[in-house]
């Protein structure tokens, strides 16, 4: 099968050749055909070199959605030609206390799509049916890519955020996740007003188109204290500038799997007293559960929520993820494959 893979760090991605996945001897796996895939900052990430032990070459690619046209005797929960998504997890063991807690995005052997084992930048993955989310029939392929890592990702942040409505939600970042964030707290929390903390021009203008009470920059103080903070950035100065908006009691996000190392000395700049007393809180977002891209799509499917995307083929993910590097940013970027 034809595949975008990372063959070396700090390389572009190479096209490749790949033998099909098969699921012979798996009597619990299902073979899709991959029609969409959206690009992630941690594939970013995985191509810089940010991630230790990373086997190359490697299929990168985490939000997945596709068709079923192969399955293992066992299968159960898919039919032929069913649709199927597949997000950051792969797999996990199952029988650790996270994983029987509901807390499986935690378990030490947690095995994540398009790092540990080959993903979605290809026209094949198999997977453990179990690990597959159904796809909305109101949700077309290329909607639902996003959804399933930044629109599931983001949706676990607002619920840890602790948010209720009526409170004030702020956005640090407003890239594919944010954006999906901001759309989903508008329907579940319809009396709050939502702040927006952009980089750029644009981003902060398509805040405002999609609904945000406020946008500025991440520099600049909100005119009001907020309630809870959702972080995307990759970078810390957002993050700590973002804790002097927090009101008492307040709780900062943090939905990135990496910060850059450039700029830690921001750090040495939050005060005790003024950033973090009056029972604030810094909490970080780890991977996703099944659950959260269920309900995503669930939410999603309800309230009719779709990403703003834009699309390129397989064999211009290279641009695609150059798009993200450059901060050219609204919504999404999915590639279509099918």
């Amino acid at each position: 099968m034809h595949a975008m893979a990372i063959t070396a760090i700090k390389k572009s991605l190479e096209p490749l050749e790949f033998k099909k996945p098969e699921i012979r001897n798996r009597d619990n796996d299902i073979l899709i055909k991959i029609n969409a895939c959206a690009v992630c900052h941690t594939d970013i990430d995985e191509q810089e070199g940010r991630f230790e032990g990373l086997k190359l070459p490697v299929i990168p690619g985490h939000q997945i959605a596709g068709y079923v046209i192969e399955k293992g005797k066992n299968v159960k929960k898919f039919k032929i030609g069913e649709r199927a998504g597949i997000g950051w997890i792969n797999s996990a063991c199952g029988k650790c206390y996270y994983c029987k807690s509901g807390f499986e995005n935690l378990c030490p052997y947690f095995v994540a799509t398009g790092r540990d084992v080959n993903g979605g930048y290809a026209e094949y993955i198999s997977i453990n049916e179990n690990y597959a989310i159904p796809i909305p029939d109101n949700l077309t392929d290329e909607e639902a890519s996003p959804l399933l890592c930044a629109g599931a990702v983001g949706y676990r942040a607002l619920i840890l955020s602790g948010i209720k409505n009526g409170m004030n939600l702020g956005f640090v970042g407003f890239g594919a996740s944010n954006h999906l964030v901001l759309k989903i707290a508008r329907k579940l929390f319809p009396d709050s007003k939502l702040f927006v903390f952009a980089r750029s021009k644009p981003e902060q203008q398509f805040a405002l188109e999609l609904g945000a009470f406020y946008s500025s920059s991440p520099e600049v103080p909100s005119p009001e204290k907020l309630n809870a903070i959702i972080d995307t950035t990759p970078a810390w100065a957002p993050m700590a500038n973002s804790l002097k908006n927090l009101a008492s009691g307040g709780r900062l996000i943090i939905n990135a799997i990496r910060k850059d190392v450039v700029d830690k000395n921001y750090l040495t700049n939050i005060d005790y007293e003024r950033d973090l007393w009056m029972e604030k809180e810094i909490k970080s977002i780890a991977n996703v559960t099944r659950k959260d891209i269920e309900e995503t799509l669930a939410i999603a499917s309800k309230f009719k929520i779709k990403p703003e995307f834009q699309t390129f083929s397989l064999e211009n993910a290279n641009a695609a993820i150059r798009e993200i590097k450059e901060k050219k940013i609204k919504g999404a970027k999915v590639l279509k494959i099918g």
